[in-house]
């Protein structure tokens, strides 16, 4: 879930620190998304307490990719990195991967609102959360100036933002209290610590020290899974909070990926049919859980345009 490191391993080992290699490396799996930029505007606050992680970049849709009458869509992406890194402004090579998934779904005729969020240890689970809510607070309520709909937004995540995606979407009392409604659509890629209780996930081999030391409340690396579960691991689950007025949702895996993964896309499929709510399944190639980010914003990979389609089908 570390994509940046990973990415700039990759590049270094390519590249050794010639910036020409470096460009052919990242265009390996990078396809910039044309867009003018005229239509992006960034560094917009939603929350007026003056942090710089409670900002967005705002991507509208252009003219021709428009239907004359209509409201566009509206997309919240909500970025990666394990809970303690990254940013919706992270360029890697000279690619900037998170507004470029925002520039992809713009040209198809999807605005986005591309999010940053407070990141551990500075900040708490619960309060990313709350930002990710606030953020789509701020993008339900200006909607309308991009030509959209308050009632068409939908959220999108990869990874740890895919973590954050699901209780904004499935648990009310986190929209609320934020003073935001509902979702039209979820879209939930290579998403993990979406069921911390789940037995499968831990015979994967996965190390349980790693998530206990982000959402366990004295935040230590220890040992486990416990015979019990802790308090903790049940409330910071989004499977705990899905009922049967959840939207919709895709969610999305990667052929190259841990175990993890697939096993914590089974788990959130399963809660949501315990609840009756619908979803689809989509796994898109990628040679690893990070380079799978690009393929967001490319329209030769599964994931991005299946993520346009499932969003139009969806919020209508």
């Amino acid at each position: 879930m570390r994509f940046l490191p990973v990415l700039v391993v990759l590049l270094s080992l390519v590249a050794s620190g010639c910036g020409l290699a470096k460009r052919a490396a990242v265009g390996l799996v990078y396809t910039p998304a044309p867009l003018a930029d005229s239509l992006i505007e960034r560094d917009i606050a939603y929350l007026g307490d003056g942090d710089p992680k409670h900002r967005l970049t705002l991507v509208r849709v252009p003219a021709d990719a428009r239907t004359p009458g209509a409201t566009v869509p509206t997309v919240v992406f909500v970025h990666g990195g394990g809970w303690t890194t990254g940013d919706r402004d992270t360029e890697v090579g000279g690619a900037d991967f998170y507004t470029n998934v925002g520039r992809f779904l713009a040209q198809s005729g999807i605005a986005t609102t591309v999010i940053s969020y407070r990141l551990q240890p500075g900040a708490t689970w619960q309060e990313q959360i709350a930002d990710a809510a606030s953020a789509l607070a701020w993008t339900q309520s200006h909607a309308t100036d991009w030509g959209g709909d308050p009632n068409r937004v939908a959220m999108m995540g990869h990874s740890a933002g895919a973590q954050l995606v699901s209780p904004v979407a499935l648990d009310a009392q986190v929209r609320e209290a934020a003073g935001a409604r509902s979702l039209c659509a979820a879209v939930v890629a290579s998403g993990a610590a979406l069921d911390l209780v789940d037995p499968a996930t831990w015979a994967t081999g996965t190390r349980f020290g790693y998530y206990s030391a982000r959402f366990a409340p004295d935040r230590r690396d220890i040992e486990g899974p416990p015979e019990t579960p802790y308090d903790w691991q049940v409330e910071a689950s989004p499977v705990t909070y899905a009922t049967s007025d959840a939207p919709p949702f895709l969610i999305s895996t990667a052929t190259g990926e841990a175990a993890l993964f697939n096993t914590q896309a089974d788990a959130l499929a399963r809660a949501l049919d315990a609840v009756g709510v619908a979803h689809e399944r989509v796994e898109t190639s990628a040679l690893t859980h990070e380079l799978g980010v690009p393929n967001l914003s490319r329209a030769d990979r599964t994931i991005a345009p299946t993520t346009v389609d499932f969003v139009k089908r969806t919020c209508r």
